[in-house]
């Protein structure tokens, strides 16, 4: 046994640490950091060679977000409103920020994947919750990619049927190498290439002073008479740029990296590279779609992608279409990796089976069946002839709207565990602004379950849901505060010794206490969502009956 491997196999006994795959050698796509090498990063050069050695996590979680949903309904927004909705951008960077750090926490300190905690933390009903319907979303979002494939596939003039296996072929054989360092580079590589929208934004040649003013000044195109339409848009901007596989894929895939608190810094920053690669690419898509329909028949009639990139051939020339389908098909692939990847991570979290891209296929088995099956099932359903697309993509909607809640608030309350993160637990200000956030979430995840179940919700009933919703807000803000005054004052956080801390093994934690707070919210937070499902299930039965 070498020294590197002993030294992993020691810590993975000292720790929750699922197993030997998952400590050791860092082996990122542009470096190599050893067990063993805790020298301090002190020159430019040094901190940069780390740099890109832990740079994958932040980037790829983000840049997998702009997905072919992401492209849908980014050019929508930009076809329909022009620029007008650019501020929501500006104001989702601290929820992302917020979001990922806490994730990214969870994973460098416990070593445990999001799924795993639930499962451990709050008991057997919220952990098959959270994967069961996890699978559903991603198996859906899945469908998805694959459209945006086909989309791309169809304006590129490729034959339909051999894009969609090709594709396949690649998400799965890159998974499959049994290395984490290939799959990585691929993976950075085509995150690489999303940067092609960049490109396409100084070919058409969008208002620059028009964008910076919509980006920083708050509008509500359309009027009153469209003001449903604008906030559903608004929330599938959000539900898009904020997904609840992203919790579960960061904190697994910062853990199969094996990267550990000391290098914290460092992850915080990769994650700070990758929303400014998702804002700018978010922002360019809004701008140069909303130039190349300005003053055409095709504004405010959005269709899908594929009539972006018709659009953009229109206003710029055949280049800025060709390379817009390009995208189409890269950020397609790219959230194929990820979706497909963190449900295979948290299925094999609550089953307990290996995974980790550092197996070969053989020790591994189960992770990679789960993560091969949910590719090719999603590329069968694409090809199969009368495949009701449409109904799925509405069935995405509607279970990213039912999941979204039960994902924030168990992120919040496991940042807040003192026996899992010790140190690296929540402050009262990240509390304060996340609890707001959560609050937020919320109320836009039941605006859009009533709109995918009431198409023809009007304005006033949005913003009766969203009174509604703030004034419940504001009474469990109150009760907290007055708890908290009232009750005895807690012993600040010792955060000493944070770069060496790790969560010790789950077994050996006491489950957290449950106060009358708690399992109240518990409750009306399992009877949302009881609801929530029964009612869309029903509707979406009713909509393929109809069909």
């Amino acid at each position: 046994m070498t020294r590197s491997t002993a030294h992993a196999t020691a810590e993975a006994h000292r720790t929750a640490v699922l197993d030997e795959a998952h400590t050791g050698d860092i082996h990122g796509a542009l470096g190599t950091i050893r067990l063993d090498d805790t020298a301090p990063r002190t020159g430019p050069t040094a901190k940069l060679r780390t740099l890109l050695a832990i740079i994958g996590p932040g980037l790829i979680v983000m840049v997998g977000d702009n997905d072919a949903g992401a492209f849908a309904t980014y050019g929508q927004a930009g076809q329909d409103y022009g620029t007008h909705l650019l501020w929501t951008l500006l104001l989702l960077i601290p929820v992302l920020y917020v979001n990922q750090e806490m994730v990214l926490r969870l994973g460098v300190v416990t070593g445990v994947g999001h799924a795993r905690l639930i499962l451990e933390r709050f008991g057997k009903f919220w952990g098959a919750f959270s994967v069961i319907d996890l699978f559903l979303l991603n198996a859906l979002t899945l469908v998805t990619e694959f459209i945006g494939i086909t989309l791309a596939a169809g304006y590129l003039g490729l034959p339909r049927t051999a894009a969609v296996v090709l594709a396949a072929g690649v998400i799965i054989a890159s998974a499959f190498t049994g290395s984490f360092r290939r799959f990585e580079r691929v993976a950075i590589t085509l995150c690489a290439a999303s940067l092609l929208l960049v490109p396409i934004y100084f070919m058409v040649h969008p208002a620059t002073s028009q964008m910076a003013r919509d980006f920083v000044v708050p509008t509500m195109p359309g009027g009153t008479g469209q003001l449903s339409t604008v906030m559903l848009l608004i929330i599938g901007i959000v539900g898009t740029t904020v997904a609840p596989w992203q919790l579960f894929f960061q904190q697994s895939y910062v853990i199969d990296k094996r990267i550990t608190p000391r290098f914290m810094r460092y992850e915080k920053a990769d994650l700070w590279i990758g929303i400014a690669v998702v804002v700018v690419g978010a922002a360019a898509m809004m701008g140069f779609t909303a130039a190349a329909f300005a003053g055409t028949h095709g504004s405010g009639n959005f269709t899908d992608a594929s009539g972006i990139a018709h659009g953009l051939a229109v206003r710029a020339g055949h280049l800025p279409g060709v390379l817009f389908a390009i995208a189409l098909l890269d950020a397609s692939i790219i959230g194929a990796f990820a979706v497909s990847l963190s449900t295979a991570y948290a299925i094999g979290d609550t089953l307990g089976l290996k995974h980790s891209l550092h197996r070969q296929v053989g020790g591994a088995k189960g992770f990679y069946a789960v993560y091969a099956g949910l590719v090719a099932a999603a590329a069968a359903i694409v090809l199969i002839p009368g495949s009701p697309l449409g109904l799925l993509t509405e069935g995405v909607q509607t279970l990213a709207g039912v999941l979204l809640p039960s994902a924030s608030v168990f992120l919040l309350l496991l940042c807040n565990d003192k026996a899992v993160l010790g140190p690296w637990v929540n402050g009262p200000k990240t509390n304060a602004f996340t609890s707001a956030v959560v609050a937020v979430l919320v109320m836009l995840s039941v605006i859009l379950t009533a709109a995918v179940l009431f198409p023809d919700i009007t304005a006033s009933t949005i913003l009766d849901i969203m009174a509604a919703c703030g004034i419940i807000g504001v009474l469990a803000a109150g009760y907290a505060l007055t708890r908290r005054r009232t009750g005895s004052k807690e012993d600040p956080v010792d955060r000493t010794g944070r770069d060496t801390w790790r969560m010790p093994p789950l077994e050996t934690l006491t489950r957290p206490a449950m106060s009358t707070g708690y399992k109240i919210g518990m409750g009306a937070l399992r009877t949302y969502l009881l609801i929530a499902m029964i009612l869309a299930v029903v509707k979406i039965v009713e909509v393929a009956l109809g069909h």
